[in-house]
């Protein structure tokens, strides 16, 4: 399985606004800069993930976008799915429609592809929006001890 630039680009959006968060409405633009992003590809991203209440826009001078819900409460799975679609490395185990197979109950292969399916999706479920924003800090935290002076 090989993600797209939707749930890529999404993701780093969502961890944006989530490291950001308190701070009132971000606009695109400032995330677009410090992720090197595109701002009208992110305003794409942004449209769907506002439809999934995964994030909320205000309007106004001071506007931009904030997160739907606290980040600990988003998971990289719930970005994923909604920007990427179902998590499957095959149709025929797709989360949407698990029996659109006709041979699943005698395939062999099926239930590799199950394995894969479940294991991706336990490891992006796994991991929210807050953990992220905890690492960046830890690893934040660790590059400024690394001073060395001669």
């Amino acid at each position: 399985m090989k993600l797209s630039t939707r749930g890529r680009y999404g993701v780093k959006v969502m961890f944006d606004l989530a490291q950001h968060a308190g701070e009132g409405p971000i606009a695109l633009k400032s995330i677009a800069e410090r992720q090197g992003l595109s701002e009208h590809y992110l305003e794409q991203l942004v449209s769907g993930l506002r439809k999934a209440g995964l994030v909320q826009s205000i309007r106004g001078a001071q506007g931009g976008y904030v997160l739907g819900r606290e980040a600990d409460k988003i998971r990289v799975g719930d970005i994923i799915r909604v920007l990427e679609g179902p998590i499957a490395p095959v149709d025929c185990v797709s989360e949407e429609d698990p029996e659109c197979c006709q041979k699943a109950e005698f395939c062999v292969t099926r239930t590799i592809w199950e394995k894969v399916r479940d294991s991706i999706a336990d490891v992006l479920d796994s991991i929210t929006l807050e953990d992220m924003v905890q690492d960046a800090n830890k690893k934040e935290s660790e590059r400024s001890f690394d001073m060395y002076y001669i």
